[in-house]
C-alpha cells in the first residue's frame, strides 16, 4: 500500500509504503513534520523499518532522524547522495539562509538492490540527473520516483551535481520502459502513469 502526504513549505511528498498482512512500513522522503508524520504512522499500525531517501536535498530529508530515532528505522540513500545528509551547503539548506545537517546514512542504495518491506520488494532504480545520487523505487503498485519524473515535468538540473542531459537519459533508458499502466508517484504534485508522461510530457518529445 502506498499512501501520501505533502509536508514542509515545498510541498514535498512523502510517502508510507506499507504491507497490510505484516504491518511492516518504509517511509520514502519525509521532508519535514516529523510530528504529523508520527501521528499518521501511529494511525496506521505499523512498523517503520526503514527511511529511503530518493535524493539528498532538504526538502526531503527534514525529518529523518527524528523518525530514525522514533523508530530505531535504517535510513538509505545512494552514495553520491551521502554528503547532502551531514552538510547544510550540500542539502541546499544553506540558501534559505540555515543549514540542516542530519547524521550519516546507515546503508547505501544501489541501482538494482531490493529491499523487502514485510513482504513487498521494493528494487532501487538509479536516476542521477537531479542530483547526482538520485533514486527512484519500483513496487507492484508503481514508481516513487522522487524528483526525477513528475506529472507533465522532470525535475531540475540546474543545482549543483545536476546535468539535464543525464536525466533526461536516466528517464528514457530506465523509466520509460516500465509498463505504460505503472503508476509514477512524484516527489512533488499529482501522481501519473508512464504512459501519460510518454504521450503528454514535453520534456520527454
Amino acid at each position: 500500500m502506498i499512501e501520501c502526504r505533502a509536508v514542509g513549505p515545498m510541498g514535498a511528498n512523502c510517502y508510507l509504503v506499507s504491507c497490510p498482512e505484516t504491518k511492516k512500513a518504509a517511509i520514502i522522503d519525509p521532508g519535514a513534520n516529523s510530528d504529523g508524520l508520527k501521528k499518521w504512522i501511529a494511525d496506521k499500525g505499523v512498523q517503520v523499518e526503514y527511511i529511503l531517501l530518493t535524493h539528498g536535498h532538504f526538502d526531503h530529508i527534514g525529518a529523518v532522524d527524528d523518525l530514525r530515532e522514533q523508530y530505531q528505522a535504517k535510513a538509505g540513500i545512494h552514495h553520491e547522495d551521502a554528503v547532502m545528509l551531514t552538510s547544510g551547503a550540500h542539502n541546499l539548506s544553506r540558501m534559505l539562509g540555515k543549514s540542516f545537517e542530519y547524521k550519516p546514512a546507515d546503508f547505501f542504495l544501489e541501482e538494482g538492490q531490493v529491499l523487502q518491506v514485510g513482504k513487498l520488494s521494493l528494487t532501487v532504480i538509479a536516476t542521477p540527473g537531479h542530483s547526482l545520487g538520485g533514486v527512484c523505487f519500483l513496487t507492484a503498485e508503481g514508481l516513487l520516483s522522487g524528483d526525477t519524473l513528475f506529472d507533465g515535468s522532470v525535475g531540475r538540473a540546474d543545482f549543483p551535481g545536476g546535468s539535464m542531459e543525464e536525466l533526461i537519459n536516466s528517464i528514457e533508458e530506465k523509466l520509460l520502459i516500465l509498463p505504460d499502466d505503472t503508476m509514477v508517484y512524484p516527489g512533488h504534485g499529482p501522481e501519473t502513469t508512464i504512459g501519460r508522461e510518454k504521450r503528454d510530457n514535453p520534456f520527454l518529445q
